[in-house]
């Protein structure tokens, strides 16, 4: 039998942990900033498909303002900016991880250099 995680009245950091990442957008950006930073704003609205440029900067924006993300600006004509992990979103990766290793197992479309069986 599985062990029992849930426990109703230590629901706070499973809730806050949701409330950092949840959303369609926040783990995709989590997830290629583990992959690629630093990245500039357009190397991501070009990675992350289908979302709005509205949306990459409000997303960065509320990522930023929880500390998982940090914004370094660089004062030059034309202005540059790009975009990392803190510490803090560092300490996300595993989660990312055990995301994705489970896709990899879960999914109809195998890696076929993957000889794992399911």
């Amino acid at each position: 039998m599985a062990e029992k995680i849930c426990f109703i009245s230590n629901k706070e950091p499973f809730e806050y942990t949701l409330s950092i990442v949840s959303g369609k957008w926040k783990l995709k950006i989590i997830y290629f900033l583990a992959c690629m930073a630093p990245a500039r704003y357009n190397v991501l609205k070009k990675n992350i498909d289908k979302i709005t440029h509205k949306m990459l900067s409000t997303q960065l924006k509320e990522l930023e303002q929880e500390g998982i993300v940090l914004r370094k600006e660089y004062p030059q004509v034309p202005p540059k900016v790009e975009y990392s992990l803190t510490s803090k979103g560092e300490s996300l990766i595993p989660i990312v991880m055990a995301m994705c290793d489970w896709g990899r197992q879960n999914t109809k479309f195998k890696n076929p250099q993957d000889n794992s069986q399911v």
